[in-house]
């Protein structure tokens, strides 16, 4: 059970008893405070973060509709407006109320407004559901959110982009080292030596961390401290004892761990 998360906010005490006795029959709502007047509203909202808020119309200083104008953005809940004169009802809707109740409250009118309050925040909490896992997939491809919901809705497969270059300093400087240019990696304590156009990059990182930057179709493990780029291979070789070795286009020879073995051979069967 979805607990909803209620504020009364009412200038008359009688009315916010009789209020909180009726919304204390509901399972699912929990009244979280009380407020007399529009200016305790406004602070006492964005502190209890109340998913519904009973909010009365006439009140004298701000009234509910300067509650709702002042409130508009992250922070607003959902309002149903209570009040003692149905011709606000129109100007209720105006301002985005999910419903309005006359006084003296009745169980029908309350009972309507409580079941849209959950229809609301179901669709609301589904919605913001959905935009957290679009803004994550986002962070992970590099795709507008727009975009991602085109292809989930498509059912595409999500493709994750991996950089063209990667970014490493040393003492203050950037070199950007094209990824294609990497021909293989070995890792050195902390730190990963990318071997490129007959240089030697030193990155502060660790082997697990690298991997995930490079394409896993290009960029495979040969050894528990080696990487190589499989576009690099020219040959494999195979001796005696039951070793492989790696032969790459600039003659460097790299030894393949038995572990590695059948992951790496995939790739050229």
């Amino acid at each position: 059970m979805t607990m909803i998360n209620t504020l009364i906010v009412d200038d008359e005490a009688l009315a916010r008893r009789g209020l909180q006795l009726r919304l204390d029959k509901y399972e699912d709502v929990n009244v979280v405070g009380q407020c007399s007047n529009g200016r305790e509203a406004l602070t006492a909202i964005p502190e209890l973060d109340p998913d519904l808020v009973f909010l009365d119309i006439q009140m004298p200083g701000i009234d509910g509709f300067d509650v709702v104008r002042q409130l508009q953005g992250d922070e607003m809940p959902l309002v149903v407006f209570a009040t003692a004169f149905d011709q606000y009802a129109i100007k209720a809707f105006d301002v985005h109320a999910i419903d309005y109740i006359l006084k003296p409250v009745d169980e029908e009118h309350l009972e309507r407004a409580l079941l849209r309050a959950r229809e609301q925040l179901t669709q609301k909490n589904n919605a913001s559901d959905k935009q957290r896992l679009l803004d994550v997939i986002g962070d992970i491809t590099g795709k507008a959110p727009a975009e991602m919901e085109k292809w989930l809705e498509k059912g595409e497969e999500i493709v994750r982009p991996y950089p063209e270059k990667i970014a490493i300093k040393d003492a203050g400087d950037i070199t950007l080292v094209p990824v294609a240019d990497i021909e293989w990696v070995d890792a050195a304590g902390d730190y990963m030596c990318l071997h490129a156009n007959d240089q030697i990059h030193v990155m502060r990182i660790t082997m697990k961390q690298l991997e995930e930057q490079l394409d896993p179709g290009l960029f495979q493990r040969v050894h528990r401290s080696t990487l190589v780029n499989l576009a690099q291979v020219e040959k494999i070789c195979s001796h005696i004892n039951g070793e492989y070795h790696l032969i790459l286009k600039g003659g460097e020879r790299l030894k393949m761990s038995r572990t590695y073995k059948d992951k790496i051979q995939k790739f050229f069967n």
